[in-house]
């Protein structure tokens, strides 16, 4: 990624929507839109083609959808990867948990306020993924109920992680940013990340949002309610 300016493609069908994300995150300084697209062969293509830093990906599109887009632009098996953050409308079905399976970093409402979908690109671009709040109790839930995500392989994170690694589990599952677990644990942000890096591969997952439905999945989090 770019250290002076963000590359996004925007890909959705409806051209209100494409063009409002657009003029919202060409607005900031340090986000470029390299390509608008009306589907998801489109949006793979340009995003290869334009060294794209991140995808912001509608689901439901003519032609190619956002899902099998999302797997060719960062799904498991992808060596290169560029992130996807799905903006979509609120319908928790297997459209939206099948982008989380095929490697979406996050996910937002398409009635998100401006400074939440920027600060979203921001932070999928970044190698951090975003749920929306009003989302995260009842997709977290759905999830763990169908468990269509990464297959279960260990009873307890403490199977797996070593005791700090599953402190950072347990905060980044209350929703805290890189540098709010590192202020609570009284680390430096840099040693978050590290934790991380190696924390991802033993859980067999690929993104902040994946390890936190993992962490519900495994019983390691409960569900309140």
């Amino acid at each position: 990624m770019s250290d002076a300016v963000i590359r996004v493609v925007v890909a959705d069908d409806q051209p209100l929507v494409r063009a409002g994300l657009t003029t919202m995150i060409g607005a900031e300084p340090d986000l470029e839109v390299v390509a608008a697209v009306a589907d998801g062969r489109a949006a793979v293509d340009a995003a290869r083609s334009l060294a794209a830093d991140v995808v912001c990906m509608d689901i439901r599109m003519p032609g190619t959808d956002g899902i099998t887009a999302t797997a060719e632009l960062c799904g498991p098996d992808v060596a290169d990867p560029i992130p996807v953050l799905v903006i979509t409308t609120f319908d928790v079905d297997d459209y939206l948990f099948g982008a989380l399976e095929a490697g979406a970093s996050g996910f937002l409402l398409k009635d998100a306020e401006p400074e939440t979908v920027v600060d979203a690109v921001r932070a999928v671009a970044g190698g951090h993924g975003t749920l929306d709040n009003s989302l995260t109790r009842r997709v977290v839930a759905e999830m763990v109920t169908r468990r269509r995500t990464q297959p279960v392989v260990a009873a307890r994170a403490t199977d797996l992680l070593t005791p700090r690694e599953l402190d950072i589990l347990l905060l980044l599952a209350q929703g805290m940013s890189n540098d709010e677990v590192a202020r609570t644990l009284v680390v430096e942000t840099s040693t978050v990340k590290s934790h991380l890096a190696r924390m991802l591969p033993k859980l067999g997952v690929k993104s902040r949002l994946q390890a936190v439905v993992w962490a519900y999945q495994n019983g390691v989090v409960e569900v309140d309610g």
